[in-house]
């Protein structure tokens, strides 16, 4: 099976490193999803944000369903996603759409991202809220992880989120507190994500929380460790480290400043173990909901529910052969 050059915008530029190849996609399961998601109107980041591990997690039977649109109102240097305007568009069904879609599918694990939706009084709150009750009353027997945006610190609208119960709530810090107004919009913020984090285990510590980093952009060894340390203090549970790879060759994205090896993503691994994360991906593909389910197969108690208390659920076989990714 041939390989993909992830990276043929820089090649001129910087070597592609052995380990940044991933195979074409492909697989029975690739192309029903492929075909369920474009039948079903719905947009998966995996397809918007170029994710390297499509053809991994496609071929397994996983995806990350991306609601509110597909045009954020932020322009962060390091992503793919179209920028601009929405007008306040909003597709009231799309809830009940995602999950009849993700019933269909018959997931074990389903990862809930949206585009950043400043041109909304909520955020897009509501939408993610709403989504969340609808794939757990259609989906009882499925895990319900949503990557929430900022809602550019507006607890009122995290609230509304926390109060839907997924399993597993994320915000990705991205990247050192150096760096953040480097490759971030300027309606993000370093202690913003720390604050959104923080916050949503103070509404409900039965949550686990997340976040990710992208590597390659600059940052020192001790600010990641900084980065993670200051990710525990806000009782964050789990962490994902990626590298970087630049979207296109627009002045817009953020250069490759340096490719971390494998052996510095495994060290980073184990620091965070160190630092007392439940779970660590660490590797130059890894992606903020890469390994999602493996993750939570390390939590015994985790039960997918219609009910938060999971009356209606299977729990989860931590010893089970599921490999899914």
């Amino acid at each position: 099976m041939d390989d993909i050059d992830l990276l043929p915008e820089t090649r001129q530029y910087t070597p592609r490193p052995e380990w940044l190849k991933v195979r074409l996609p492909s697989g029975p399961n690739y192309t029903r999803l492929k075909d369920l998601f474009h039948t079903q109107n719905l947009h998966t980041v995996c397809e918007e944000a170029l994710c390297p591990n499509i053809a991994e997690c496609w071929a397994t039977g996983t995806a990350t369903i991306m609601i509110l649109g597909d045009v954020c109102t932020r322009g962060c240097r390091f992503c793919a996603v179209t920028t601009g305007n929405p007008r306040g568009f909003v597709d009231w069904e799309e809830p009940y759409r995602v999950a009849r879609a993700i019933a269909s599918m018959d997931l074990s694990y389903v990862v809930i991202t949206s585009v950043d939706r400043d041109d909304l009084a909520d955020g897009g709150a509501w939408i993610f809220a709403e989504t969340v009750r609808q794939v757990k009353k259609l989906s009882p027997g499925t895990i319900v992880e949503v990557l929430i945006p900022d809602f550019q610190g507006d607890l009122a609208a995290l609230s509304k989120v926390i109060e839907a119960r997924p399993h597993v709530l994320g915000q990705n810090i991205e990247t050192v507190r150096r760096l953040t107004h480097v490759v971030r919009d300027k309606r993000a913020g370093y202690e913003q994500t720390l604050d959104v984090l923080r916050a949503s285990k103070e509404m409900e510590d039965s949550i686990y929380t997340k976040s990710s980093m992208i590597l390659g952009f600059g940052e020192k060894k001790e600010e990641v460790v900084e980065t993670m340390r200051d990710l525990r203090t806000a009782q964050v549970d789990l962490l994902a480290l990626g590298q970087y790879l630049r979207p296109t060759s627009k002045k817009r994205h953020y250069p490759v400043i340096e490719y971390i090896t494998p052996q510095q993503f495994q060290e980073y691994k184990e620091i965070g173990e160190g630092l007392g994360f439940l779970y660590v991906a660490s590797g130059p593909l890894v992606r903020s909901s890469y390994k999602a389910w493996e993750a939570a197969m390390l939590f015994g108690n985790l039960k997918p529910t219609g009910p938060r208390n999971g009356e209606n659920g299977t729990k989860l076989d931590s010893g089970g052969k599921d490999e899914r990714t």
